[in-house]
């Protein structure tokens, strides 16, 4: 009971104070206030010019949080590296089976099998040279970086670009003969690659609001990067971990882009946005998610058409053209899962594969002589999902 007195009697008092100081605020607020302004003019400049500070601190936070990733990825790099190219000490984190630098090591950097664009690539002579320069012992060994013509003030996402294209550059050299290492050391420090990935779906998100034509290689190169990465099995569990929500973001942004598309020419737009889709897909534990996405539109807008036809209304031209860019993709993802090796185990436990496929038949029947194109596309759908589910099970049978 005493104690309940005594925080009744401390609230009282916090709300005291409170009234006391907005009530000193307000006198200071009329005291200075000018001649030729009334009270709420002054009170309103006054709002404007705390607020305006307030956006020039957000800025200024903005940009060293920006540096601190960017020292936080060169930091991981550089261990990496290091361990690649140790000089043996047992003392150290990594050994690497062979310190020097051979010339099968050269081929693999000059040729990392990332795909960069023109715009992007290193001359090989530029880098082997300073690969080379990389592996004379130093205290603390320089990257296998080379600034590229990418990295420029107008788009600050080059830079996470460029770590995380280097980083997979590196892990293929981990991953390669005599140089095989263990990065599981780092894995303390891959919240930077977590961090890199989150930024750059931000800018993704922002870039296809407003897409400008011709699209940069850049935005290709970079949903490439996305759907590599997650691919690896030990980065992605630390991707995902804070990334999950805002790569379902990313493709359900796409997925609207394409059907809420009513500009004329719209055809150009859709078909880069598709082949996101697609790239994105290629990454098997993106790819179920994608499709069960894509067909959810697919059942809904299938219901729509049936309500139509039956009552004999007027429909959407440009919503009934644009499904057919899902069609593409969805035909694309699942011949991807009916190809060996390559399923994300995809079946008929997805609710949204469970109604397209009970309701496959009667929807076709219904449909087919108003909608004949739709209705054929919808049949090949069919004959896809059943040949994933022959694969998933055969595959199940004999491992």
């Amino acid at each position: 009971m005493v104690a309940a007195k005594e925080t009744k009697a401390k609230m009282d008092d916090q709300a005291s104070y409170l009234r006391t100081s907005k009530l000193a605020l307000a006198l200071a607020i009329i005291h200075s206030k000018p001649a030729d302004k009334s009270g709420r003019e002054h009170a309103e400049h006054l709002a404007r010019v705390v607020s305006g500070q307030e956006s020039k601190w957000r800025l200024k936070v903005e940009a060293l949080e920006a540096e601190v990733l960017q020292l936080r990825q060169k930091l991981l790099l550089s261990k990496i590296h290091s361990g690649l190219f140790d000089s043996g000490d047992p003392s150290t984190q990594l050994q690497a089976q062979e310190p020097r630098c051979s010339e099968n090591t050269l081929s693999l950097l000059e040729d990392s099998g990332c795909g960069l664009s023109n715009e992007q690539r290193t001359e090989p002579l530029e880098m082997s040279q300073h690969f080379v320069e990389s592996c004379t012992p130093t205290p603390f060994p320089p990257l296998p970086i080379v600034k590229r013509h990418g990295a420029t003030p107008e788009n600050p996402l080059s830079s996470h670009m460029q770590f995380l294209q280097h980083l997979l550059e590196l892990k293929n050299l981990t991953e390669s003969g005599s140089l095989k290492t263990d990065l599981s050391l780092f894995e303390n420090d891959y919240s930077a690659v977590s961090d890199s990935v989150f930024q750059l779906l931000d800018g993704l998100i922002t870039f296809y609001r407003k897409p400008k034509f011709p699209f940069s290689s850049f935005w290709t190169e970079a949903v490439d990067t996305l759907a590599r990465l997650i691919s690896d099995c030990n980065l992605s569990i630390h991707i995902l971990k804070k990334c999950s929500k805002k790569l379902e973001e990313f493709e359900k942004f796409l997925l609207q882009i394409i059907l809420r598309n009513n500009h004329i020419n719209r055809f150009q737009v859709q078909h880069c946005v598709s082949q996101c889709l697609v790239t994105l897909g290629s990454c098997s534990l993106l790819r179920k998610s994608i499709i069960s996405l894509l067909l959810s539109e697919v059942n809904i807008f299938a219901d729509d058409l049936g309500t139509i036809n039956q009552v004999q209304a007027s429909y959407d031209v440009t919503r009934y053209e644009n499904i057919f860019s899902l069609f593409w993709v969805l035909e694309q993802l699942l011949q991807k899962e009916t190809e060996k090796g390559n399923t994300s185990s995809i079946g008929h436990d997805d609710q949204e594969i469970k109604k397209f496929l009970q309701k496959h038949d009667e929807t076709i029947f219904q449909l087919s002589d108003a909608f004949p194109l739709f209705t054929f596309y919808l049949w090949r759908l069919g004959i896809l999902l059943n040949s994933v589910e022959r694969e998933t099970v055969e595959t199940n049978s004999f491992p």
